[in-house]
């Protein structure tokens, strides 16, 4: 059986571009070795794509990831 193919969708946003590790690691400001321990042990569920044995981030990803991590100072 034929693979279906899909045509790309005309008002589709343009996709975010997909980070290394050691370009993701970069962004974060961690070791490329932190960020495989964290993915390899799920101490945090940063989103992260196989392309086939490479694993690649996207940058929308690490940001909500940071964004989810921050610590709003209460006031008063």
């Amino acid at each position: 059986m034929p693979r279906k193919i899909y045509p790309p969708q005309k008002n589709a946003a343009p996709t975010t571009p997909f980070l290394s590790c050691e370009e993701a690691a970069e962004y974060l400001q961690v070791s490329v070795r932190t960020l495989d321990v964290w993915r390899c042990t799920r101490r945090y569920p940063i989103p992260y794509v196989k392309v086939g044995a490479r694993v690649r981030y996207r940058k929308t990803d690490l940001d909500a990831w940071l964004e989810s991590r921050t610590s709003h100072a209460a006031m008063g």
